[in-house]
């Protein structure tokens, strides 16, 4: 690595060119968008008009997702710095009907050092401290990954309300989501009613997560949307708006369960109405990807669509998750190579 180390920039500040949040006056925002603080999402009320408008050039949308990875590539030490920054973003996850408390064990002690010490040493990084964003279980084994991660200051994710159907009923998911939160999860990954999309009930969707961020008390929301399910951009958009509305602090694309997940052209509409809510609010949300992303190559994408859409505060993980476990195998494989020449077998980078 270079004197000026990359990966040490990224990690401490998103990109070399952050602008420091206090230098543009707003000592409590959490994110700054063209010149302007903001805070964080305290919801707003249902505003119908704003959802009624909502356009989608869908063709547009296809060229512009087409494009965004041949806009921004990243070589050598640069493209290093990145795979880190992407771990440091990631809720490392396992949702199996086969999970053990000895598994979510094996993959909090991933989390908590996610990289070989050996690889840590040849890059020169262990001052760093890499870690991931977050763990993510059943609420089952929420006490269970708290222990674990005692002390580590990474969170606790629990996925809730019926996951992955989100049918079961609203007093049954309330109650869910607060013994997840009295177990000690720290956050709170949520599933929408997909049928008051399609019929288009906003005040329901609305209501529905409204309950939902008040049972989470404390913990951060995450807004499952389900949208290889919602049929429509324009119906990804409206649903991420009215989420918003309602007090989400993150918009997600997917359970990971749905026959389509994670894709660029629905995540440029969730960062655009990301975009749109921060200008019309000044309060920031953050947005989390999840099913089907396994490859370091994806992270970049997915970092690039941030730093394009969003910008600099967007790289971080306050602001932006992965919902991806097997990539961090690829992604320490990438490492590997770029330190010794060669590539590694998969089974070397067990996650649990």
């Amino acid at each position: 690595m270079s004197s000026e180390n990359p990966s040490k920039l990224m990690l401490e500040s998103g990109t070399s060119k952050t602008p420091s949040l206090l230098a543009v006056g707003a000592a409590s925002a959490i994110a700054a968008f063209g010149g302007k603080p903001l805070g964080a999402n305290r919801g707003t009320s249902l505003n119908l008009d704003w959802i009624d408008q909502v356009r989608v050039n869908t063709s547009a949308v296809e060229r512009r997702a087409a494009t965004l990875v041949t806009r921004r590539t990243v070589k050598k030490d640069w493209q290093i710095a990145w795979l880190l920054r992407a771990i440091t973003c990631m809720d490392l996850t396992t949702l199996s009907g086969d999970d053990t408390d000895e598994r979510v064990r094996r993959l909090c002690a991933k989390a908590r050092q996610p990289l070989q010490q050996e690889l840590v040493e040849k890059l020169g990084i262990g001052e760093l401290n890499v870690k991931v964003g977050a763990v993510c279980v059943y609420h089952l084994f929420v006490e269970t990954a708290r222990r674990a991660l005692e002390g580590r200051g990474i969170p606790v994710a629990a996925v809730s309300t019926g996951f992955p159907a989100g049918l079961s009923p609203l007093a049954e998911r309330i109650v869910e989501i607060r013994k997840s939160v009295e177990a000690g999860a720290q956050e709170i990954d949520v599933v929408i009613t997909r049928a008051h999309v399609f019929g288009g009930q906003w005040q329901k969707l609305y209501d529905e997560i409204l309950a939902f961020k008040d049972a989470c008390g404390p913990a951060h929301l995450k807004v499952i949307l389900g949208t290889g399910d919602l049929l429509t951009l324009r119906n990804v958009a409206k649903a991420s708006l009215v989420a918003m509305m309602a007090g989400a602090d993150f918009i997600k694309t997917s359970t990971g369960k749905e026959t389509v997940n994670a894709t660029l052209p629905v995540g440029l509409v969730m960062t655009r109405a990301i975009r749109e809510y921060a200008e019309e609010t000044g309060m920031a949300v953050g947005f989390k990807p999840a099913g089907g992303i396994r490859t370091a190559k994806q992270s970049l994408e997915w970092l690039a669509l941030m730093k394009e859409e969003l910008g600099d505060a967007w790289l971080a993980p306050h602001l932006f998750r992965f919902g991806a476990s097997g990539m961090l195998a690829d992604i320490e494989r990438q490492l590997e190579f770029h330190v010794t020449g060669r590539y590694s077998a998969d089974f070397r980078h067990p996650m649990a």
